[in-house]
């Protein structure tokens, strides 16, 4: 998803059998879809580098996982896939030669074996790259970054804008089914067994709202979001929990087999133009990224030098 706490989202996926985030959205159609959309795809490229890219061009059609994710990527509505992974990769992939994108719900814990398996070619789910995971696939670089923030009641009456404050406060602390803020929060020296598990962000707001505990911890893409439309309570500023001691950064990416290095290289050489263009954080930006999200990590240093770089 990993040497101890350097790589917690990794630890509490595990430990808790969920996504990274839980926010899971357009379930009906996911299932639709995917009854559709889980065929496997051609066989696996065994030449040095891979042929994938030549086989989705002459076919005109990828196969992207994704695992129903408000904002990294999900079915709307409407029944249409969006979210920023798969909006970036529509972008990317038709200058790639390829002009049409099929997405494959599964679950998050099963998008790397999906992609190994071959049920489709590439992850577009906002994953964070982390050591373990680059062991078994390949990232292309980050397309964003994200750190955390808290909701708290108005006017942060107690002052908690990171996890010692909480800790120090003996606040009410509640986070949600399978974030990695758990472990940032133990780390910090809160007891696990204090804290209160919700489903998501919006029960979190709810618990916040309720008084039933003084602070939510998630992401602060998640957090900003859902406290635009409450009166009684506010998102802290974001800031980086402390991994290991030292402040830590998550970043998101995209995910190959590792045979398609030849993929994946065409893919990050279009991403860094879209980067350096703006053009990234405008097909980003209305899935609520503002430029403090956009990054210059590269897959290499999340992967810790590893091989995925």
């Amino acid at each position: 998803m990993a040497p101890p706490m350097e790589h917690v989202r990794t630890q509490v996926e595990h430990r808790s059998g969920t996504t990274r985030r839980s926010l899971l959205a357009g379930v009906a159609a996911l299932g639709a879809l995917g009854a559709a959309g889980c065929s496997r795809v051609a066989t696996a490229s065994t030449k040095e580098g891979g042929e994938l890219l030549d086989r989705l061009r002459a076919a005109g059609v990828v196969r992207l996982g994704i695992a129903g994710e408000i904002p990294f990527g999900y079915i709307d509505k409407n029944g249409e896939l969006t979210g920023e992974a798969p909006e970036l990769a529509k972008v990317i992939f038709k200058r790639l030669g390829v002009d049409r994108v099929q997405p494959v719900p599964t679950e998050f814990g099963s998008l790397i074996p999906g992609l190994n398996s071959q049920q489709f070619d590439a992850v577009a789910a906002g994953m964070y790259v982390n050591p373990e995971r680059c062991e078994q696939v390949i990232f292309s670089d980050p397309d964003y970054q994200m750190l955390d923030a808290f909701i708290v009641r108005k006017g942060n009456p107690m002052g908690l804008n990171n996890y010692k404050d909480v800790v120090e406060k003996k606040a009410k602390f509640a986070t949600g089914t399978g974030y990695a803020e758990i472990a940032y929060a133990v780390e910090a020296g809160y007891k696990e067994s204090d804290i209160l598990i919700v489903p998501d962000q919006v029960a979190g707001l709810n618990a916040v709202e309720a008084g039933r505990v003084d602070v939510f911890a998630g992401t602060a893409l998640t957090t900003r979001e859902v406290v635009k439309k409450s009166a009684k309570t506010e998102s802290t500023k974001a800031f980086a929990p402390l991994v290991g001691g030292k402040p830590h950064v998550d970043g998101g990416a995209f995910a190959f087999r590792q045979t398609e290095t030849t993929l994946r290289d065409a893919f990050n050489a279009e991403l860094h133009k879209l980067k350096k263009s703006g053009e990234l954080f405008r097909i980003l930006k209305p899935f609520g990224f503002t430029e403090a999200e956009m990054t210059d990590l590269t897959a290499k240093e999340l992967c810790g030098g590893g091989k995925s770089g």
